[in-house]
């Protein structure tokens, strides 16, 4: 599995491209912004855009998305309940078209040999999730490297986020945890440091 990270936009948001490098499929995760800099990157590498795995609907994760799923016809997963009809909800909200798949709790996306499976985590948005793959884990705005999300936005609620992240700590083993910003990290390092893991474990 080959993880390429590539910070978009304004905000700086990860979007990784996770390519099963047998067959060159690959999924791209979160594409906020600068889709010429994504496809260009697909391109130049000779990869199989197959699906768009959306973390949250918030707009600097989804800004590009609609021009990778038109250049590439990949399919589109969101969680239904970050998704709208409604243009001026289109901030917090994926506007999205009829053609969009929605994916919730236990189900896997099978790109080449790669499985994603989602785990339904709420909290800084209403329909977050957190990809999990190989030992990997895709976690968006719920988990940061020494933080977490805001849960101040609307949707947004800290209860939820906090037994979300309990989920991903409960997680057996040991994982790579690439999140929406900043840095990545590991599940072991988040454990033992991050002040919203020890709350939610409480320790």
């Amino acid at each position: 599995m080959l993880i390429k990270t590539l910070p978009v936009g304004q905000l700086e948001t990860n979007c990784y491209v996770v390519t099963d490098e047998t067959s060159m499929d690959c999924a791209v995760i979160d594409p906020g912004d600068e889709s010429n800099s994504i496809l260009n990157y697909l391109e130049e590498h000779k990869m199989n855009c197959r699906a768009i795995l959306i973390t949250h609907g918030h707009w600097d994760h989804t800004g590009a998305a609609a021009a990778i799923v038109e250049e590439t016809g990949a399919d589109l997963y969101i969680h239904q309940l970050d998704t709208t009809s409604n243009p001026m909800e289109a901030r917090y909200k994926y506007l999205a078209p009829e053609n969009t798949r929605f994916y919730d709790e236990g189900d896997e996306i099978h790109i080449g040999s790669l499985v994603f499976r989602v785990m339904f985590t709420p909290g800084h948005s209403p329909g977050g999730v957190t990809l999990v793959c190989e030992d990997a884990v895709f976690c968006g705005d719920t988990l940061f490297r020494g933080s977490c999300g805001r849960t101040d936005l609307p949707g947004g609620d800290i209860n939820e986020e906090l037994r979300s992240i309990l989920r991903i700590c409960k997680l057996p083993g040991e994982y790579d945890v690439f999140p929406g910003h900043m840095d990545s990290t590991t599940l072991e390092r988040e454990r033992n440091f991050n002040y919203y893991c020890r709350q939610a474990l409480g320790l």
